[in-house]
């Protein structure tokens, strides 16, 4: 399978990343882009985003990137850091980058941006298993 189609896949099967209003921007082997606005619903006592939906997108953009290679990945640590507040409307972004591969495991960098303000910036390590796309 190509990295389109199997991130295609995993979005088709995937209500969370639906129900989050998430769109794919762009894909290609070890990297992917996401998007997705800020509604009122995901936004916490303080009336911004609650840092919860910045995790979400950051972690579906892992996931999408890290399953590029053909090889079923899994996150086994992430963390993330917000630099910047959101509120109801705000368009943001998250790319993943691949920072290393190896046999089992992968590490990823992911920006999340609103234009060209960075909001957040999430790290994730993945487990590569034996498993392929099919």
């Amino acid at each position: 399978m190509t990295p389109k189609e199997i991130v295609h896949k995993m979005y088709d099967n995937d209500p969370f990343s639906k129900w989050l209003g998430i769109e794919i921007e762009q894909i290609s082997e070890g990297t992917c882009s996401l998007s997705m606005t800020i509604k009122k619903d995901m936004l916490n006592g303080f009336g911004i985003a609650h840092g919860g939906v910045t995790y979400s997108l950051a972690d579906s953009a892992l996931a999408f990137a890290a399953n590029t290679h053909g090889k079923q990945s899994v996150s086994i640590d992430t963390s993330i850091n917000h630099t910047e507040a959101l509120k109801e409307g705000d368009k943001i972004v998250a790319v993943a980058k691949e920072e290393s591969l190896k046999n089992k495991f992968g590490f990823y960098k992911i920006e999340i941006k609103r234009d060209d303000t960075i909001v957040a910036l999430f790290k994730g390590t993945v487990y590569r298993t034996n498993k392929d796309w099919e």
